[in-house]
């Protein structure tokens, strides 16, 4: 699936974070691999939130050292295959996305399925369960933060909320964030504007809550952090909120 001119599909961000934060980003990148060409895709439409999630990396990458935390990101577009849906999911090789037909998602046989989940999937994931698996042997406390974005207006719904926080049977650490960041001001999605379930989601469900560790899924409006600006101001927003929810978690 992948020659040597195409881009490993994991990159680890602030390696050295000694912090228990453990940030993953399922939706980092947009590369596609060679042999795909542009997949049947328009310009216009790499640039559109099916394609990955506006802002996150730049997010993620101010965010790892303010937290002296590691992030492990995924570089490959979603439209490739979507690294948090369960191989054999619907979208996990959507064959349309918000209107857009994905030419070279049609008619793919299983072994062409495969080959995605091989290369890009099945990486992503081991690197992930591997460190989790480091953190454990030493046994240093883990805290799993899965960083998302979501497009504000979405099937003509103009999505009020600045944050989302999302979670399936563990609420603790979402909650605690939710109510830090309500003093503060921000309206806050409480699982909105997706609801994390194991049937939607693969990052939290597997790595976090099979092994019972705290986490949160977050989901930050696009225009909010699009720029520079906006990605350095969340970080540190979200430094401070994180720690103390931890903190209160914890005690």
């Amino acid at each position: 699936m992948l020659c040597e001119s195409d881009p490993p599909p994991v990159v680890v961000l602030n390696a050295a974070g000694q912090s228990p934060f453990l940030l993953v980003c399922d939706h980092a990148g947009r590369a596609v691999p060679g042999s795909l060409g542009n997949m049947g895709v328009s310009d216009a439409d790499w640039q559109r939130h099916i394609a990955w999630d506006i802002g996150a990396l730049g997010l993620c990458e101010r965010l790892a050292p303010l937290l002296d935390a590691m992030c492990i990101t995924q570089v490959y577009s979603r439209l490739v295959i979507d690294c948090n849906r369960t191989p054999g999911h619907p979208t996990s090789i959507a064959p349309r996305s918000d209107g857009t037909e994905i030419v070279a998602n049609q008619g793919l046989s299983a072994a062409d399925k495969q080959a995605r989940v091989d290369a890009i999937f099945t990486p992503y994931h081991q690197a992930i369960a591997a460190e989790i698996d480091r953190r454990v042997a030493r046994s240093q406390q883990v805290v799993l933060i899965s960083m998302h974005s979501f497009t504000p207006v979405m099937a003509g719904f103009a999505r009020p909320w600045k944050v989302g926080l999302l979670y399936n049977r563990d609420a603790r650490l979402a909650r605690a964030c939710a109510g830090i960041l309500t003093d503060a001001g921000y309206l806050v999605g409480d699982n909105e504007p997706y609801q994390l379930s194991d049937d939607s989601d693969y990052s939290v469900p597997v790595h976090a809550e099979q092994r019972g560790l705290p986490y949160v899924e977050l989901e930050i409006r696009q225009d909010e952090i699009a720029g520079a600006d906006g990605q350095a101001a969340w970080a540190a927003l979200l430094a401070r909120v994180l720690r103390e929810a931890v903190t209160a978690v914890m005690a």
